[in-house]
């Protein structure tokens, strides 16, 4: 923000400038030029700061833009249920169960839009150390994003097997698929030949963004 913005803004704050035309903001700031003030003036109102008068010569309004900005980093992200992290045994309905309200620090680079949550059920990734956040938990939520439907060798994946959602870390080799668990008990992985997937309807939903663990939920 330019220095005379600066000074309008914190004159604006400190004072009633509805009244105050350009050579007396000027006065104020200790600049000599109407239309410097003028210009200064439209910048702060372009940048959400300032409401100014019809003629855009008075400050008639200061606006809370931090507030404004923290609002606008807030996003509701949808609950569409649990999926297993253990032995498929959790239907997948996509069914709308919620909403949980997030700053934007917790949702990665991916598109909002794209973005959803799940609730862990089950404990085979209660020992996953590379997920953002903590490892998996019962109750925990899980945020995935939905745009990415071809995950890398090492991703942890929600999927879905004959509309069964399970939590899993995906390798593939060889034309094998390999869905794990890692968890502090023994559970065997989910292992699928990519011959029989047309019968499954095996889908990737998407992979894991991050975990917010079951305390946080009021976050």
């Amino acid at each position: 923000m330019h220095i005379l913005q600066r000074k309008i803004l914190e004159e604006a704050k400190r004072m009633d400038l509805s009244r105050c035309g350009l050579r007396k903001l000027g006065s104020l700031v200790n600049e000599d030029h109407p239309q410097k003030i003028k210009h200064h003036l439209d910048q702060l109102e372009k940048g959400g700061y300032v409401k100014l008068n019809k003629e855009k010569t008075r400050i008639v309004e200061v606006l809370d833009k931090e507030k404004k900005d923290a609002k606008a980093r807030l996003f509701n992200i949808p609950i569409l249920g649990s999926a297993s992290c253990g032995p498929a045994t959790m239907f997948a309905d996509g069914k709308v169960e919620g909403y949980l309200t997030l700053s934007k620090s917790f949702l990665g680079n991916g598109n909002v839009k794209d973005l959803f949550i799940i609730q862990a059920s089950g404990d085979s990734l209660n020992d996953a150390m590379d997920v953002v956040g903590g490892v998996i938990e019962d109750g925990d939520l899980v945020i995935i994003d939905g745009s990415k439907k071809n995950p890398d060798n090492g991703d942890y994946v929600l999927s879905v097997i004959d509309d069964v959602a399970n939590l899993k870390r995906f390798y593939k080799k060889d034309g094998e698929i390999r869905l794990l668990s890692e968890s502090l008990l023994k559970i065997s992985p989910i292992v699928l030949d990519e011959k029989d997937l047309q019968y499954l309807n095996y889908l990737i939903m998407g992979v894991v963004v991050r975990v917010i663990k079951n305390e946080e939920e009021n976050l």
